[in-house]
């Protein structure tokens, strides 16, 4: 069954919406792949357009969901209808610079951690 020009331009839209909440979020598609569910395979193939076609419905709500979205987010972006916003905290910017304060809080902890781990080790162990 042939794609229509509405399915792709339904699927760019999809991609679109993605690559920029998973760079609003700092993900990584393994990152997404591991909170959604969804193999890594099929994350790139609609995040760069690459065969648009029919999904399931579970594929779109675990990443919707995995992105911090209402469930019925990707589909309603899929078939032009306007997204639900689910509550208040989706598009959040406040809440998008929380999630990166914290990210970069985490890395700090983990190079610390390291440090640590390094400095207690004897000097020709090092």
């Amino acid at each position: 069954m042939a794609n229509t020009a509405k399915d792709t331009d339904g699927w760019a839209a999809v991609a679109a919406a993605i690559n920029a909440r998973v760079a609003a979020l700092r993900m990584t598609q393994l990152d997404l792949a591991a909170k959604s569910g969804v193999s890594p395979a099929t994350i790139r193939e609609i995040q760069h357009n690459q065969r648009p076609r029919r999904r399931y419905g579970r594929t779109l709500a675990a990443l919707s969901e995995a992105l911090d979205w209402p469930a019925d987010h990707l589909d309603a972006v899929l078939t032009g209808r306007p997204a639900p916003t689910g509550d208040s905290t989706v598009n959040d910017p406040v809440l998008e610079q929380l999630h990166a304060i914290r990210d970069e809080l985490t890395d700090i902890k983990r190079r610390l951690v390291d440090l640590e781990e390094a400095a207690a080790k004897p000097r020709d162990e090092r």
